[in-house]
Formats: C-alpha cells, sequence, structure tokens
C-alpha cells in the first residue's frame, strides 16, 4: 500500500454500522468503497445484458446463481477470467438491471481496500438487501500479501461470512497471479498457494477471444439498436479496419467502432 493511502486509513475512522441507516442501501444501487467510507454511486453504469452477445453461456450461469442468490438460496463467489474487451465487467454491472428491483446491490471494493472487508462485512450483515462485492480487474503480483488475505475473507476466516454476501471478481488472468516460475525454490509450493485462492470461487467463467464473424455479430447489433444507416459493404470494411488497426475482435473494439461511426454518420 502506498505510505499515503497507509496514512489515510490510519486516520479515518472505521466502518461502522450505525453510520449507515436503512435507507442508505435502499436508495442507491451501486456503492464504491473508498478510504474506509462506503460511497454511493449516483450514475452507475448499467449496461443492458441483451446488448452483450456471444456470451450466452457465460450470462446463464451467471444470473442463475445470482437469481439463487437474491432468493435466499445457495450460491457461490465467481471469478470472470478471460480475455480484454469480452464483457466481463459489462455482464456484472448488467445485474443491477434485472435484479436491483428485487434488492441486489453491488459494492466495488479495490485491491488496496481488502483489509477493510472484515468491516464492511459488519456493516452488511443483516440487511435486507443482497450485496455483492465486486473485484473488477483483479490480479496479484507473487510479491503481494494481500491475495493471502482475499483468501481468508472469501473462505477460512475464524469470522462467518455475512449471508447477504458474494464476491464477484473479473481479471484479465486466469488464476490471478503470473504463472509459477519453475526456478523458484520450491515451485510446487507456489503453484499449491497460487491455485488455493481460486478455488476459493465456485464457479469460474471463462470468456474468450472473439473470432471476426462474432465481431461483426456485434457490430452489426449495436448498429440496429442505435438505428444507423449504413450499407453492408461499408459497415464490414469500416470494421473491419478498424479492428485491424487495434489489433483486436473483442465487444469493446465493436463498441467503440459504433460510437465513431455514429459520431461520423451524424456530422455528415
Amino acid at each position: 500500500m502506498h505510505p499515503l493511502e497507509e496514512l489515510f486509513r490510519a486516520i479515518s475512522k472505521p466502518l461502522r454500522a450505525e453510520d449507515y441507516g436503512e435507507e442508505f442501501f435502499r436508495e442507491h444501487l451501486a456503492f464504491r468503497l473508498r478510504g474506509n467510507r462506503i460511497e454511493p454511486v449516483r450514475h452507475p453504469s448499467i449496461p443492458d445484458p441483451d446488448q452483450l452477445i456471444h456470451v450466452e453461456r457465460q450470462k446463464e450461469i451467471l444470473f442463475r446463481n445470482t437469481e439463487q442468490f437474491v432468493r435466499c438460496l445457495p450460491a457461490n463467489d465467481v471469478l470472470l477470467w478471460g480475455e480484454r474487451g469480452t464483457g466481463k465487467s459489462s455482464l456484472v454491472k448488467s445485474l443491477l438491471r434485472v435484479f436491483g428491483g428485487e434488492g441486489l446491490r453491488i459494492v466495488q471494493v479495490y485491491k488496496w481496500e481488502i483489509p477493510s472487508l472484515t468491516d464492511l462485512y459488519e456493516v452488511l450483515r443483516d440487511r435486507r438487501e443482497r450485496f455483492i462485492i465486486f473485484f473488477d480487474d483483479l490480479s496479484f503480483e507473487p510479491s503481494e500479501e494481500s491475495f493471502k488475505l482475499l483468501k481468508s475473507m472469501l473462505e477460512g476466516d475464524i469470522e462467518e461470512r455475512p449471508e447477504n454476501v458474494l464476491v464477484y471478481a473479473t481479471s484479465n488472468r486466469r488464476h490471478l497471479i503470473p504463472d509459477v516460475d519453475r526456478e523458484e525454490k520450491f515451485p510446487s509450493e507456489s503453484e499449491q498457494e497460487r491455485v488455493s485462492l481460486i478455488d476459493r470461487f465456485g464457479i469460474r467463467l471463462g470468456f474468450f477471444a472473439f473470432d471476426k464473424e462474432r465481431y461483426l455479430d456485434i457490430v452489426r447489433s449495436y448498429v440496429s439498436r442505435r438505428n444507423l444507416s449504413i450499407s453492408e459493404d461499408r459497415l464490414v470494411s469500416e470494421a473491419l479496419r478498424w479492428a485491424t488497426e487495434r489489433g483486436s475482435f473483442s465487444g469493446r473494439t465493436a463498441y467503440q467502432f459504433v460510437k465513431d461511426l455514429e459520431g461520423r454518420l451524424s456530422l455528415s
């Protein structure tokens, strides 16, 4: 942790349940843990899940698990891992569109806030709402110790986690930590330490790179929803050139292309 962050944490009062009344979590859908306080996100990004295509299997599993959770049925923590720009974060945020009215709330937590999870649990415990603790783009370097703390907080700590809290995390790394260096003195022990963290996530969903045709399907979907008028030949040509220049057929690339296209068409 940065020295200034350590100082700020030291002088900040700890999270206390009595500082957050019942109305606090009813009035907003998304929150952010920052500096030992919980802040409401007044303008949350809540994508439409119907716009997230070619991730149907991942969507079905994530939504089923979340539905179990909001109905107070057994459900698992989830790790969404894989290629950048394939919809991992958008899929998690889209849950609020479907389940926000049923009491689902998302609290985004950053890696350096992991030591505050114990206090956060106490704030959220026994609330009517159901909370997803959301770590976006989570990864650790081998020298970091915070992953051991997260592992303990997910499962195995002496304190029981609140029954109304799950953890969802996204990462570009399947194991959250880089592959083991085979020149390490005890590589097998490092491997076990690394795998023991992801084992805490009962559901692990892989997101893989799109090919050209799936990329074009996503482009066409965005174009259709925005009612843009453009010939198929021109659309394909410009979309492929855009992707080639950026070296990616991802959904994010498709979204960025269509935003640019819409702007250019509006100017003409």
